[in-house]
């Protein structure tokens, strides 16, 4: 071995990092250009991740038979459902979705019930969150961009903070690697980055964006730990092996599903007033 040679391989850490930054990277790129593309592109971008990640979780929930499908077909369907009607009769959609699910279900084994809707509620209403943010709310492409931003700068932050602090450890028994600082860092990081697009963008006044969006960040972290309560439950390390460095989609967009929602409800409760 060449003298030095030790030291200049990388460590695994960062090994690891490498195919996990490239993945976001690629991820982003795409995910931003369906969102200017216009609302049926992102709508269609939605509903194919929201069908793989339907997938994973029948798998990861080891749901089996006819009822594997219906956690798959919720999103796409909300995502349609979404599009063309908006509000109120796409959250009764996936409501329906859910009820029909719980009902084939019940049929074939009512172990499956609970997760089964579950699984059509965790996808699709995120799907119709995101999909009626682009086209239903004023403006419409920079907000989904400015909750893009709040989310990922949250999972950067939080993974730099909880690494290079440490500390106490947020939930140990769900999700032992996760810590305080982890936490408050990603809120912390959050509520820059929102505060400084909402500035440039003009989206709305920075001070009331910033807070909001540390109050996505803990969405999106509740979300994170969320998903890991359920593969902990069902003893599996990610919920797929698509994403290089992420595992499965559901790993990649966790924080996501659970701030879409968020803002979602805080535009249909605020409207106008968010940016004033």
């Amino acid at each position: 071995m060449a003298p030095g040679l030790a030291e200049a391989r990388p460590a695994p850490a960062a090994r690891g990092l490498l195919p996990r930054v490239v993945s976001a990277v690629v991820l982003a790129v795409v995910a931003i250009a369906a969102l200017w593309a216009g609302p049926a592109w992102l709508a269609a971008l939605i509903a194919v991740v929201g069908a793989i990640g339907g997938w994973e979780w029948s798998r990861l929930t080891r749901l089996t038979g006819p009822a594997v499908a219906l956690p798959a077909l919720a999103a796409p369907l909300a995502a349609g459902v979404a599009l063309v009607w908006g509000g109120a009769p796409a959250l009764a959609a996936v409501a329906a979705l859910a009820l029909v699910g719980a009902l084939w279900a019940l049929l074939r084994d009512r172990a499956a019930v609970p997760w089964l809707a579950l699984g059509v509620a965790y996808i699709g209403l995120p799907t119709v969150a995101v999909v009626w943010l682009r086209g239903a709310a004023e403006p419409g492409a920079v907000l989904v961009l400015w909750l893009f931003a709040v989310v990922w700068t949250t999972d950067i932050a939080a993974y730099f903070a909880g690494r290079g602090i440490g500390g106490p450890k947020l939930a140990p028994r769900w999700s032992p690697h996760k810590t305080w600082a982890g936490l408050l860092g990603g809120m912390a990081g959050a509520a820059l980055v929102a505060g400084a697009v909402a500035g440039v963008t003009g989206l709305g006044p920075a001070l009331p964006l910033a807070a909001l969006g540390a109050v996505l960040a803990l969405a999106a972290q509740g979300g994170d730990l969320f998903e890991s309560v359920v593969k902990r439950r069902f003893g599996a390390k990610d919920s797929g092996t698509l994403i290089p460095g992420h595992g499965g989609v559901l790993d990649r967009i966790d924080g996501l599903m659970a701030a879409g929602p968020v803002l979602a409800l805080a535009v249909w409760l605020l409207g106008d007033r968010m940016a004033t």
